[in-house]
């Protein structure tokens, strides 16, 4: 089958966005024996937003036993998948210029972290916009990545370098009273109730900046880093970062689901929404081994609905529909809009569940004048757990 996407181009470059191989290259740096940090920040702010604690020093000069833990957090500002965990963002033009967001950015880059004023007020701001309702900490390091050049078989090699990447990460940790319970004393060669520490977790937001796009830096756009995937902190994306906030997976999916229902009309019958999810499914496979996921722009979305029987009389409204739902030149991911694994027909009392690449199995048919779904059995059937024979032919004989 012959898939059509159209890769949309804004001048600065063909490609924007960092991609898996680009950041699993900048993920495995944060192991000690590839560490290319070379200083460490961090403010321990409480519950009243107050600033208890703050520390500035190289990070090679930290005990070996704490620069491994450090090290797994900055590891996991960089898990999850892209446009799901990781989210490439881009400055908008007023960012670049002046006294914008991006300007504050570099200056605590270009000075390394060895800025007082800056580090402050970069402090200062994360405070104001990060609505965290307990203890955090604010971790900042500085990093120069020497990068190494790449034979044309895809070879490192790492004693011919060109360029150097230079970048800040924040990474923004809550910070808890380890739980409760009895622990063993070997002294006394006793149990007693254990000390209850405040423990560092791993990051809830972090960014990078710059981003590491084509193996290279990229000023206009960082990598931003979410755990919750269903609701990102607007105030920290787009009033401390100053970027454009994307709609998140699940409510890409909402939106999509509303916009089909909307422009098929009275055409959005089952056949209909099962050619839209095997032509999804099929795109994104044929994708699979691409770096970077399947986006579709509205002119993609249109030619999918047009493709799978969408009125023309009902596009119009779809150009209004996307444009509300989604925004005129946002994109959504594919493998965000359709489930790859699962094939899902729900009513109000039943739900049926099969494998993706075997929803053809599922059938809609009349059956004595009743619309009906028709799903075949095969000769394993497990009901309750219980593994039951099959006696449809005795039975239709009697």
């Amino acid at each position: 089958m012959e898939f059509w996407i159209s890769w949309k181009s804004t001048g600065r470059s063909e490609r924007e966005t960092m991609n898996k191989y680009e950041v699993s290259e900048i993920k495995k740096l944060f192991t000690k024996e590839r560490c290319c940090i070379t200083r460490m920040a961090g403010c321990y702010v409480n519950a009243e937003k107050e600033k208890v604690l703050q520390f500035k020093e190289p990070f090679l000069s930290i005990p070996e036993e704490e620069m491994y833990k450090y090290l797994d957090i900055f590891r996991k500002a960089f898990s999850g998948a892209i446009g799901k965990n990781l989210l490439n963002l881009e400055f908008p033009l007023e960012q670049e210029m002046g006294d914008g967001t991006q300007k504050d950015l570099l200056i605590l880059r270009d000075g390394e972290l060895k800025d007082d004023d800056a580090l402050e007020a970069f402090y200062d701001r994360v405070i104001g916009t990060w609505h965290h309702p307990e203890n955090y900490l604010i971790l900042l390091i500085h990093g120069a990545y020497d990068i190494p050049a790449k034979a044309a078989d895809g070879f490192e090699m790492e004693d011919a370098s060109d360029y150097v990447y230079n970048f800040i990460l924040c990474c923004l940790c809550p910070v808890e009273l380890s739980k409760a319970g009895l622990s063993y004393n070997a002294e006394t060669n006793s149990f007693q109730d254990r000390i209850r520490d405040w423990i560092v977790g791993m990051p809830e937001q972090a960014f990078l900046f710059p981003a590491f796009n084509d193996r290279n830096t990229d000023l206009h756009s960082l990598l931003f880093y979410s755990k919750n995937t269903k609701e990102f902190c607007s105030e920290m994306i787009e009033q401390f970062l100053g970027c454009t906030q994307p709609l998140p997976a699940p409510q890409q999916k909402e939106s999509f689901q509303s916009i089909i229902e909307d422009a098929l009309g009275d055409e959005c019958v089952y056949d209909t929404v099962l050619q839209i999810h095997d032509t999804l499914n099929e795109m994104i496979e044929e994708k699979s081994d691409d770096p970077e996921p399947l986006r579709l722009d509205k002119s993609d979305v249109r030619r999918l609905l047009e493709r799978c029987g969408a009125p023309e009389e009902n596009m119009e409204q779809f150009e209004q529909e996307y444009d509300s739902e989604i925004g005129a030149q946002e994109t959504v991911m594919a493998n965000h809009i359709t489930d790859t694994k699962t094939f899902e027909v729900k009513t109000p009392e039943v739900t049926v569940k099969v494998q993706a690449d075997c929803a053809d199995i599922v059938e809609t048919r009349m059956v004595d004048g009743v619309p009906c779904l028709v799903i075949p059995l095969t000769n394993e059937m497990i009901v309750n757990g219980i593994h039951v024979k099959q006696k449809v032919e005795q039975q239709a004989a009697e």
